[in-house]
């Protein structure tokens, strides 16, 4: 599973799963382009991407995705100066915890957005590239509400859905040319936005996130919580050459929590 001369564009990719990716992707030989909106964070994880040998290049572009119109000029920018991705890994922070029947309506908005928009704008200013070159993967990393809605997630849950749409949607226009697009739905998984939630299910039942956290890793039957690691060697395969006849497919990476098929 070699990447060497390919160049992957890696969102959200400052912590979490999306910094696990980029460091597995660079380790296969990917040139990487990571994006997200903290440009010191963006160079302290660029420092810690490794380098396979001098041919290999790794960079950064900055965009705040809860502005789709500052998105677009950034990615557009860097296309038209001739650069190529290849890989398109569309991952960011999900919407904020809470029951869908307290949702305003303008998270349903800003979650649309910052998610399907965003994945959208990144995708149609980079597949033409991809049809050139002859090599298109884009992962999506989401969430297995996709298959079953988790409780209190009520505007994650329908935002994920709208992007699995859009996504096998995409899978069946792109794949004559060689583009294959898949799903990637972790399960609890060890990150920031994990942590934020169980302090909130902590906090309303005055429990410890300690707690909180157990009690998450009695929901799978392998009795623990995923590290990002774990999610982006599935990411990982995906962008690789071996996966080029996987298409259109939600891949749920949660230790066998969802119950159904």
């Amino acid at each position: 599973m070699k990447l060497s001369g390919k160049k992957a564009l890696v969102c959200g990719s400052t912590q979490g799963i999306g910094k696990a990716t980029a460091i597995a992707l660079a380790e296969m030989g990917a040139d990487l382009v990571l994006i997200a909106r903290n440009e010191e964070k963006l160079k302290e994880t660029l420092a810690e991407i490794p380098m396979l040998s001098t041919d290999q290049k790794h960079t950064y572009l900055i965009a705040d995705f809860s502005h789709p119109v500052e998105l677009q000029k950034v990615i557009d920018t860097y296309i038209k100066e001739g650069n190529t991705i290849h890989i398109l890994i569309n991952n960011s922070g999900g919407p904020k915890g809470g029951p869908i029947k307290d949702a305003h309506p303008d998270e349903f908005i800003a979650a649309f957005n910052q998610h399907l928009i965003c994945n959208h704008i990144l995708a149609q200013a980079i597949y033409p590239g991809m049809i050139e070159a002859g090599y298109g993967r884009i992962i999506n990393v989401i969430s297995t509400s996709v298959k079953q809605p988790l409780p209190n997630l009520g505007v994650s849950n329908t935002i994920r859905g709208a992007v699995a749409s859009w996504s096998k949607t995409l899978a069946n226009e792109l794949g004559q040319y060689g583009i294959t697009v898949n799903n990637v739905l972790p399960g609890a998984t060890n990150t920031a936005r994990l942590q934020s939630i169980a302090q909130v299910k902590a906090d309303q039942h005055q429990e410890t996130v300690a707690a909180v956290f157990e009690e998450m890793a009695l929901e799978t039957p392998m009795k623990r919580i995923a590290q990002p690691e774990e999610i982006a060697a599935a990411i990982a395969f995906l962008a690789s050459p071996d996966a080029s006849y996987i298409n259109g497919i939600n891949v749920p990476v949660d230790g066998g929590r969802t119950k159904s098929l």
